[in-house]
């Protein structure tokens, strides 16, 4: 039989499920909101947590919404996690998982988190989407929790020239795994990208300006119309981004993580700044103009040869392919500061050790998780560093994800 409770849900949790407590143990309890009032469904049970399934909202939160999307919700698409939470309080929420996260996994009293900076909008931000594809044929995101495919017809929070592209797509291809599609917002490059089970190219008719490319199954780039890359402007600046390079999914917000990056290296001129994790070259094009030398390392090929191009432009800068933690120890120079804006998964030990090696002034740590975040805040705290402040950027609305720049400094 299953245990069916009654609660009250007081703090957000890492992964955008509320907690509560319920005889000892902690209870999460996706959408919904702190200090509601719920009755839940246990689903997972374990000795000192479990997992709830949303029930009924016995006392709803005043920032409760009702949420725009016909595919948000239980059962249904998992995109997104917290269209039920008033737009301009999620960016707070956020700020406060980011807060815990750094006191209990960094070990951090009283962390320096500012106010997060939100998005302007909240909606119709992503410049990329990837779609996969049901038992039907049908075009879907995965499902809450499950892998399935939840079809949709449409997207709320994909840029509209994605949306109108989404919406003109007509197609009857069984071989289909995936489908991504990718836009730059300021140029309005369109790109689609697709893989299918076999490697015989699909039939394409094509009525209006779209690139389209093949991914093989050995990730070798078959451009089928058009260019395989799209072009996205920054802060006046263009970057070439190919088709599986890797760049921030919110333009607009983007251009406030460069703000944000680059008023905490506060350099002056005479600087020589690493540059890990480079990608196609975002901050080093900004980092570049202010700085004495720039050492750039990047393990993705696309993405170093997009730098190459994005950056031709300055001669004060080396770039390197490989993986960081390979790199990074086998160069002779000394850094006065470091950006980092590693994966989701964090630093690895060995790149902690040499950036420390290294002993730059400044460490500037840009992180897509705070847990990652946190763990590695905790390993620099015991190379000498301390956490000056912490700047979330919010470039994911309706999402429990947050971006943060963290300061550290010797």
């Amino acid at each position: 039989m299953t245990e069916t409770i009654t609660m009250r849900v007081d703090a957000m949790a890492h992964g955008g499920e509320a907690i509560g407590r319920h005889n000892g143990r902690a209870i999460f309890v996706p959408y919904t909101i702190p200090g509601e009032l719920v009755r839940v469904e246990i689903t997972e049970d374990h000795d000192r947590y479990a997992r709830a399934r949303l029930l009924e909202v016995v006392e709803s939160s005043p920032v409760r919404v009702d949420p725009p999307c016909p595919f948000f919700g239980q059962d249904k698409c998992g995109g997104c996690q917290w269209q039920h939470i008033d737009t301009a309080v999620q960016p707070r929420l956020k700020g406060l998982v980011t807060m815990d996260q750094l006191s209990r996994v960094g070990r951090i009293t009283d962390p320096p988190v500012f106010e997060p900076i939100p998005d302007p909008v909240g909606w119709e931000y992503r410049n990329h989407a990837l779609f996969r594809v049901n038992p039907e044929g049908r075009l879907g995101f995965l499902s809450a929790r499950s892998h399935e495919v939840y079809p949709v017809t449409d997207c709320l929070i994909i840029h509209p020239l994605l949306s109108s592209l989404f919406q003109s797509l007509d197609m009857t291809y069984p071989e289909l795994e995936w489908l991504e599609m990718r836009v730059g917002t300021a140029t309005e490059d369109l790109m689609v990208l697709l893989q299918a089970k076999e490697e015989e190219s699909p039939r394409l008719e094509v009525d209006f300006p779209v690139s389209i490319v093949q991914i093989r199954h050995d990730d070798a780039v078959a451009p089928l119309v058009g260019l395989d890359y799209v072009i996205e402007r920054i802060h006046e600046r263009d970057f070439r981004i190919s088709a599986t390079s890797f760049f921030q999914v919110n333009s607009v917000q983007a251009a406030q993580l460069i703000n944000v990056a680059m008023g905490a290296l506060d350099l002056q001129g005479r600087e020589h700044v690493l540059d890990a994790y480079c990608g196609v070259g975002l901050f080093t094009a900004f980092i570049a103009p202010e700085a004495a030398s720039v050492t750039g390392i990047e393990a993705n090929p696309p993405a170093i040869m997009d730098a190459d191009y994005n950056l031709a432009d300055f001669d004060n800068l080396d770039l390197f392919e490989g993986a960081v933690e390979e790199v990074l120890p086998e160069l002779d120079e000394t850094f006065d500061a470091v950006l980092i804006d590693p994966p989701r998964t964090g630093l690895a030990p060995e790149v902690i050790d040499a950036i420390a090696g290294k002993a730059p002034s400044r460490v500037v740590y840009v992180s897509c998780d705070p847990a990652t975040l946190a763990r590695d805040a905790l390993r620099l705290t015991r190379h000498g560093y301390t956490l000056s402040w912490v700047q979330p950027v919010d470039l994911f609305p309706q999402t429990y994800h947050i971006e943060n720049v963290a300061l550290f400094e010797r």
